[in-house]
């Protein structure tokens, strides 16, 4: 049934008969689901891949690949979101419910169905199907901005580099960090300081295309990635973002103050990165260089005002003052 929200879930109902399927349907639609059918389990797999659905209403009994095997290679990819399957049989023995539920079935109803029950189970399932999803969504996201979480930009920047090395993309990275931010939280406090951070995120958001990826790196750093583009745009979007923050007025119970923001920007391929660390701690490093030279500007690797720069930054790490996060000073 549709949500408080509106949305009305996506069932995936897997038969081979259907007359089975027909009657599923019209039940289903009935009570607001929206519904899609596969008649065999390869199909079902191909769509679930394709396009997850929100619940699985899956036969045991099929030709070529059984409800058990489906129901085993869905609950195997973890590529694919949480999606609860209950699972429909003709066989009422504990035997085939153990089978089932060893598969990877959250779930069991016989036939000749009784729909009363199976919309009670539907509902159950989704209830528990939104719990999960929170609980996913909670484990990547920072809290205070809504961007994701330092590791799963990590992780999202494992596969971006691997689909660049390997597709021979270009893939851009930028580090942005908020000038002077220590002297907000001192000065106004800590509320504020969380003000403008949750703003700057939503200006970044605003920036951003869709398949870009957004993070709070830690503190008042943050990360962008940017697929399938080149060093100089890398450089075009951060002075976009600069001039965007400087010109912003970050408003506050009872006031507004302005902000700048410098980052450092770098990319692959490029002769010195080889693999997803090295492109980090060169956008980190052009980060430095951007704030030790003035604040308030972006700085690329390998350019002038980089290279006359970078012994520094390399001294700086040496001695351990420098390693991305909040270690460097504001």
């Amino acid at each position: 049934m549709p949500t408080e929200q509106g949305y009305s879930p996506l069932v995936l109902i897997v038969d081979d008969h259907p007359d089975n399927v027909e009657v599923l349907q019209v039940r289903l639609d009935a009570l607001g689901y929206r519904t899609a059918c596969a008649s065999d389990g390869e199909t079902a797999l191909n769509m679930v891949a394709q396009s997850p659905p929100d619940l699985i209403l899956l036969d045991v009994m099929m030709p070529r690949m059984d409800g058990n095997e489906v129901a085993r290679r869905i609950k195997a990819d973890k590529s694919l979101p949480y999606i609860p399957i209950i699972m429909q049989t003709a066989l009422d023995s504990t035997q085939s419910k153990v089978v089932g539920l060893d598969s990877g079935a959250d779930d069991y109803v016989t036939k000749p169905i009784n729909y009363a029950e199976l919309q009670a189970r539907m509902t159950a399932a989704l209830r528990i199907k939104s719990l999960q999803d929170k609980l996913a969504e909670m484990a990547i996201t920072d809290a205070l901005t809504g961007l994701f979480n330092r590791r799963h930009l990590d992780e999202r920047l494992d596969e971006m580099f691997e689909h660049s090395v390997r597709l021979h993309e270009p893939l851009s990275v930028v580090m942005f960090d908020i000038d002077h931010f220590k002297k907000v939280n001192d000065t106004y406090g800590h509320q504020v300081g969380d003000a403008v951070l949750a703003q700057f995120a939503q200006l970044l958001k605003h920036a951003a295309r869709d398949i870009d990826r957004i993070g709070r790196y830690g503190g008042e750093e943050f990360m962008v990635l940017l697929p399938g583009t080149v060093i100089d745009a890398g450089v075009t979007f951060a002075k976009r973002v600069r001039q965007e923050v400087e010109t912003h007025q970050f408003e506050y119970e009872g006031g507004a103050l302005q902000c700048t923001i410098s980052a450092g920007v770098a990319a692959f391929p490029h002769p010195g990165i080889h693999n997803r660390q090295k492109l980090v701690k060169a956008a980190d490093d052009a980060l430095y260089v951007a704030k030790t030279t003035g604040r308030n500007r972006v700085i690329r690797i390998g350019d002038e005002e980089f290279n006359a720069n970078v012994k520094e930054v390399d001294d700086q790490h040496a001695d351990g003052t420098v390693g991305g996060g909040n270690s460097r000073s504001n």
